[in-house]
Order: C-alpha cells, then sequence, then structure tokens
C-alpha cells in the first residue's frame, strides 16, 4: 500500500469532508454520521486503501436486489428488484464503487427509520447486527461533531513525559493472578499521581472499579481501537462515561490499585497498565502498544 504524502493526505481529507457535507444537503442526515460510518469501515478491513475516497461497501445482493443476477446497475432495475442501490450523481446508474452513489445509498437506507439519533441508531442496528459497531460508529460521530473536522490525527504519550517514568515490552507476559493467563499491555512505572493522558481522539467507555485493573478508563477511540488505562489512583473530576477526550486530556494518575475489592491498593508498585484492542466488525483483540508508544513518546518529546 503507498504511504501518503501530507498533501496526499490533506487532499483526501478534504474530497470526503465535501462528499459528507454533500451527502448532508440531499438527506439532511448530518455530515459526522456518514463520516463515522465510512471511517468504521476503513479501519475494520484488513488491507483498507488510504487513497480511496469512501470505504463503505454494500453486500452484492443487498445492492443490486434478489434476482438481479446480472448485476444491472440501472437504478430501476435495482428498485425493481428491491436492492438498496441509489443514484446519488444524476446518472440514472447505481455504481457500488462511486461514492456519491454509495453514500446516497446509505442516506436512503437509514431515512427508512427517521433522522433523529435513535433513529440512526436502530438504522445501524438493522444493518450491521452488532451492539459494539453501532456504538463506535455513534462515539467517533460524537467525535467528528464536537471537532468538527475528520482529519484527527494527533497523539500523546499516556503519562506525562516531564514526570519520571520508565517501561519496557510487556506484552503477553504471563500473569498468574486471578488464574494463568498472559498481560495484555504495557505497564509504566512512574511515581504516585503522575497525570494519565489520553493518547487518542475517542469517547471515555466505561470507568470505574475492575478487580484486576482497579480504577481504570476504558476509551473507544475514532480508529476502531478501545484503550485500556489500569491501576490509577483516580480519576479527574471532569471524567465521566459518554465524555469526549483528545491527545493530551488529563484522565487521572498513575496509582496501584486492583487486584481485590473497591479500594485495594499497594499490591504492586505504581504503575499504568496501558492496553490496546483492536476491534474488526467480528471479534476484538488484545495487540502489543509498545511500537505505539515508542512513536508517541517521540512525537510527544
Amino acid at each position: 500500500m503507498p504511504t501518503l504524502t501530507k498533501a496526499d493526505s490533506n487532499s483526501i481529507y478534504k474530497k470526503r469532508m465535501a462528499l459528507f457535507k454533500k451527502t448532508e444537503a440531499v438527506t439532511q442526515i448530518p455530515w459526522y454520521y456518514f463520516a463515522a460510518i465510512d471511517n468504521y469501515e476503513r479501519n475494520a478491513k484488513k488491507d483498507a486503501d488510504d487513497e480511496q475516497a469512501v470505504s463503505i461497501e454494500f453486500p452484492t445482493e443487498a445492492w443490486f436486489g434478489l434476482g438481479n443476477a446480472a448485476m444491472i446497475n440501472d437504478e430501476r432495475l435495482i428498485h425493481f428488484f428491491n436492492g438498496y442501490g441509489k443514484d446519488g450523481n444524476g446518472d440514472q446508474i447505481a455504481d457500488p464503487t462511486n461514492p456519491e452513489d454509495v453514500l446516497y445509498t446509505m442516506g436512503n437506507y437509514i431515512l427508512q427509520y427517521g433522522q433523529t439519533k435513535d433513529d440512526i441508531k436502530i438504522a445501524l442496528w438493522n444493518y450491521y447486527n452488532r451492539d459494539l459497531t453501532v456504538q463506535t460508529i455513534m462515539n467517533t460521530a460524537k467525535v467528528f461533531k464536537r471537532f468538527q473536522d475528520i482529519q484527527l490525527i494527533e497523539r500523546d504519550f499516556p503519562v506525562s513525559t516531564s514526570y519520571n517514568y520508565s517501561y519496557r515490552s510487556t506484552w503477553g507476559d504471563k500473569r498468574g493472578f486471578g488464574g494463568l493467563r498472559i498481560h495484555e499491555g504495557t505497564d509504566i512505572f512512574a511515581d504516585y499521581g503522575t497525570p494519565v493522558k489520553s493518547t487518542t481522539y475517542g469517547v471515555v467507555e466505561m470507568m470505574g472499579w475492575n478487580l484486576y485493573g482497579g480504577w481504570r478508563i476504558g476509551i473507544r477511540d475514532i480508529y476502531n481501537i478501545y484503550h485500556y488505562y489500569a491501576h490509577m489512583s483516580g480519576y479527574e473530576d471532569d471524567i465521566k462515561v459518554g465524555k469526549v477526550v483528545k491527545p493530551g486530556d488529563v484522565l487521572g494518575g498513575v496509582g496501584s490499585t486492583g487486584y481485590g475489592p473497591p479500594g485495594t491498593s499497594g499490591k504492586f508498585p505504581p504503575h499504568l497498565h496501558y492496553g490496546m484492542y483492536k476491534d474488526n466488525g467480528y471479534s476484538e483483540w488484545s495487540f502489543d502498544p509498545y511500537p505505539y508508544l515508542k512513536k508517541w513518546e517521540r512525537m510527544t518529546k
């Protein structure tokens, strides 16, 4: 896959935004929902093309309709066969590879259910049949709406680099508490109270006590990745479930909580456990955050 230059990157983001805004104008569905659906599908693909304007793909039978075996893309024939495909650019052809047609088709699918936020959630559930997918798309839409942008590429290191800290690659190491299991993250050792920060744009999805992680926070970002912060000493006053965060926002402080009932602390040296989990639309799995931490550390410093 070719690497986009900065100029190419800016150009593709502008092209996408123009398409989303045009679809908003003709459907009256806010642009950030189309942007979030497209972003979700792009990041769910194993070999996504960064240069592709729109990554939404309808199943072939859904687009052309059952019985349209020849996959004739005349909009009238697709309608006859109860297919979803619509003409979004006025050429009477419903082309599943044309970004305007694809976005207009998605807009018309959603409009079957309505235009409110709850209507859109119902439409997405009926399309994807998966709660996590709907939640991720709605969270991403919330981020895009908050910042009025889709080119959100900044990152930060999860603890303040102005404090003393240390870490090494610990993903996959064995852990014994609660039964034999692997370590699904990287431990960043720092003093009590060292600021813990959001590494990315996203939405706080989970917070509270966990037997293993103590006081922890889970943030779902705009790239279908769940960021898990554990063993914290506590939270910032304004942090709550549903809050939109950006890189550098302080979430709380480093602690040594966990491995017991609520309030248990001090069973190990203070550190932040930082984990990352990828979702591909079917399953979610842990992967090694260490290479990303090294990259974000360089960017921060």
